[in-house]
């Protein structure tokens, strides 16, 4: 059932993304990723009214509607809002140099690894 509840969330979120990147793209222009961008903003700042709001809660266990929500909506909408939590709590348990090096290695690891898999692509297709 857990599954069912990611997979229906996933597919909301996602089809919410890619209606939200279409249409700053078509309203703001293609030079630079607004939808992304915006996007990537709006769900962390959701992620952390949704998170905050089941943490007060107390639950121990995540909760069906907490696990569409968060991990379900959330995570088809963008990953970006798990990365913010995931940096929120290691800086609110103290941990600022975790944080740090979570940051730098999330998006220079990814970075890397997204130009290696271009870079492996384009020389066996060319």
């Amino acid at each position: 059932m857990t599954v069912l509840f990611v997979a229906l969330g996933g597919a909301l979120g996602a089809a919410l993304r890619y209606f939200s990147v279409s249409w700053a793209t078509r309203t703001l222009g293609p030079a630079f990723p607004y939808g992304t961008l915006a996007v990537n903003v709006v769900g962390s700042l959701v992620m952390g009214i949704v998170a905050a709001y089941f943490f007060t809660r107390g639950q121990e266990t995540p909760s069906p509607l907490s696990i569409f929500t968060m991990t379900g909506v959330l995570g088809g909408f963008t990953t970006f809002s798990a990365f913010s939590l995931d940096t929120l709590i290691l800086i609110e348990q103290g941990r600022a140099l975790s944080a740090a090096t979570y940051i730098a290695l999330s998006v220079g690891l990814s970075i890397g690894a997204l130009f290696v898999g271009m870079t492996l692509v384009r020389s066996v297709l060319s």
